[in-house]
């Protein structure tokens, strides 16, 4: 039985309907898959495949009734091509560099994002995390997860994290939080560029970042990364 023939027979378990965080006038919805299973890395490659993200233990994707705007979005790591921001953003950012620390709480860690969730999500539910909370967002038992640091280099001060799932043929973006204050140096933008050197040294597939919806301003960043692949209800859908 390969791969896909297991992903099409998971068992799945669909939530209640809720709020979109996206688009607040529809409902959304989600079907997460049965968290008694532990999914091998193929599998979790597999299922990044089939639009799934991981959120803390458990994978999930939008089943959202009558709507269907949230595509998955991946960039082929061999073939990217900076583009002009992009080339600017890495000459802007040169004194910065990109180091895994591995799998491990570090307290540097969540001090920084408790100042990027306070700034960039304020009374959204993330910004009064604790440091348990924190750790059970963003990691799981079952899959290799790697905290990227970004890192200024005359002085060693932190600048970002890149939470990142390695499957072996492909990394998926969880999360990233990074200095608010230092606007300037476009760290968001930093981090995906970072990553797509990260997956390439490593010969890895792809890089995933989660969803993108079309119009959503919060999401537009994404597709200026190209080409990508969006995931349709068609298929995948290559973007020159």
């Amino acid at each position: 039985m390969t791969e896909a023939d297991t992903t099409r027979r998971l068992r799945l378990f669909g939530t209640g309907y809720r709020p979109c965080p996206y688009l607040h006038d529809r409902p959304s919805q989600f079907d997460f898959v049965d968290p008694r299973l532990t999914p091998t890395p193929e599998l979790y490659d597999e299922l990044l495949k089939n639009g799934f993200r991981r959120g803390g233990e458990h994978l999930y994707r939008n089943a959202c009734p009558g709507c269907q705007l949230c595509q998955s979005i991946r960039i082929p790591v061999a073939r990217f091509q900076p583009r002009r921001r992009h080339r600017r953003c890495r000459r802007d950012n040169s004194d910065v560099y990109l180091t895994s620390v591995g799998f491990r709480y570090r307290p540097e860690h969540f001090e920084l994002y408790s100042r990027y969730v306070s700034a960039r999500h304020p009374g959204g539910g993330m910004d009064d995390a604790d440091p348990d909370l924190y750790w059970q967002y963003l990691t799981s038992h079952w899959c290799t997860t790697e905290f990227l640091e970004l890192r200024e280099a005359t002085n060693d001060r932190l600048l970002g994290v890149a939470v990142t799932d390695d499957t072996g043929a492909a990394f998926s973006a969880v999360y990233t939080f990074y200095d608010p204050a230092a606007t300037e140096r476009g760290l968001g933008t930093l981090a995906i560029l970072l990553q797509i050197e990260e997956a390439k040294r490593r010969q890895r597939d792809w890089l995933y970042l989660g969803y993108w919806i079309e119009g959503c301003p919060g999401m537009d960043y994404k597709t200026g990364f190209r080409p990508h692949e969006r995931l349709s209800p068609d298929g995948w859908i290559a973007v020159e």
